[in-house]
């Protein structure tokens, strides 16, 4: 059973990483069909073709490896006939980039290619892609949140400390010079359900321990209900060293990665665990939360591949926070589909792993460098700023710019993506990340 859920946990990730590959790839087509340019095909993946089907002028279709996909657009640049001469070692690469070029602009539909679109056009058409992924990001981290629910304490009452132990004790029992615990002493009960503390309603455990922590000394009406009728309790929250946790009851940790703890309000009870649905807004703030990480990672890329590298040598343990491959990607949602764990947070988990993968081809297709879309946008806005430069002067409309000259630029960039690629394929096979340690 457990060979069983491990690959269904691949298998859900490869099925989640095939859609969001095929509606970025939608992205660029819908604007570029709504925008008149001739696309020839449609390609999930690379390599040998393993089935298509032409639909009037686009084909459609699957290829062997699942490491991307593509849109061939009519014309991304100028025909040969309009660019000027090559120059330097890479004259051949130029000009087969060019070549192939010309066989996707059809006799007939030389007005139909992607070059002569007005620059905000061409804008729009490289960022579909990266925006689906966006929103399926947003869309997905809605549904984990607001849907399912964010794992934190509830209010209903899980346990009551019998007494007040200092922070630093180890003791698992109270010993008779052990003061009874607030909560003990107002006659707290497992089980009781927290509905106000001192004319505050509390729909969390998060709420109910702030107002207790910010009023310790203080003598507090607690309004719980307990076999279906409320009750008032009155509860004095004692002055105690206690490590702050957070929504989810777990440590805050300061700069050097040790516990806070500081002197609050205690009345010593615990809540049960569940899946607390949060407001619409926070599936977006999570988003943009994720984006933020996943370009700090992208803008110190090389030094977490260098570190990834030693690891990988030395054997040492990988950083969970790292990039990782398709593999270990895989691997990671195997790992939790078979864990022992409630069938929700497994599913929650993977969800939360497929929503961070769109955020990872969001903002690495960003990056401004071909052949990443990020890459081609640059071009544009640049064809742009020399057009307006031109306009200003009152000088001629300047030459579509000829970006078949960055091929010695966009070869250097795929073989770097390659070479990154298999490093990280290497470091997930043979020394993989461990999550559930």
């Amino acid at each position: 059973m457990e060979i069983l859920l491990y690959v269904g946990g691949i298998l859900f990730m490869l099925i989640g990483l095939g859609l969001s590959i095929g509606l970025h790839e939608v992205g660029h087509l819908v604007p570029a069909k709504l925008f008149g340019v001739r696309v020839g095909q449609y390609m999930i993946g690379f390599g040998p073709r393993l089935w298509s089907k032409r639909i009037g002028e686009t084909e459609y279709g699957f290829k062997m490896l699942p490491l991307g996909g593509f849109i061939s657009m009519s014309g991304m640049y100028p025909a040969s006939k309009t660019a000027g001469p090559a120059k330097g070692v890479f004259r051949t690469l130029i000009q087969d980039a060019r070549s192939a070029n010309d066989e996707t602009i059809a006799e007939g539909a030389e007005d139909r290619v992607f070059y002569r679109l007005p620059v905000w056009k061409r804008v729009v058409v490289m960022l579909g892609g990266p925006l689906m992924n966006l929103l399926l990001a947003v869309i997905i981290f809605t549904v984990l949140v607001s849907g399912i629910g964010v794992q934190q304490g509830t209010t209903t009452i899980a346990s009551v400390t019998e007494c007040v132990v200092p922070a630093e004790s180890t003791a698992t029992e109270c010993s008779a010079d052990d003061p009874a615990s607030p909560a003990a002493e107002a006659g707290i009960e497992p089980g009781d359900v927290l509905v106000s503390i001192d004319g505050q309603p509390v729909s969390t455990f998060a709420d109910a321990t702030a107002i207790v922590q910010a009023a310790p000394g203080e003598t507090l009406d607690m309004v719980v209900r307990r076999d279906s009728a409320e009750q008032t309790l009155r509860i004095t929250p004692i002055a105690a060293e206690r490590t702050i946790t957070d929504a989810s009851g777990q440590p805050i940790l300061d700069e050097a990665g040790e516990p806070v703890v500081k002197e609050v309000g205690y009345v010593g009870m615990g809540s049960q665990m569940g899946y607390v649905q949060q407001p619409l807004s926070a599936g977006p703030e999570m988003t943009a939360d994720n984006v933020a990480r996943v370009a700090s990672l992208i803008v110190t890329l090389p030094v977490r591949l260098w570190d990834v590298g030693v690891s990988l040598v030395t054997g040492g343990e990988r950083d969970p926070n790292g990039p990782l491959s398709v593999v270990g990607v895989g691997r990671i949602a195997g790992e939790v589909a078979a864990t022992d764990a409630p069938i929700l947070n497994r599913f929650a988990v993977l969800l939360g792993l497929l929503g961070s993968l769109n955020i990872a081809l969001f903002v690495f297709n960003l990056i401004p460098l071909l052949p990443l879309d990020g890459g081609h946008v640059v071009v544009a806005l640049w064809e742009g700023i020399k057009r307006i430069w031109a306009k200003l002067f009152r000088r001629p409309p300047p030459a579509p710019v000829d970006a078949t000259r960055l091929v010695p630029l966009t070869v250097v960039v795929a073989v770097l993506l390659i070479g990154m690629g298999a490093l990280l394929l290497v470091a997930d096979l043979f020394n993989p990340v461990d999550i559930l340690q």
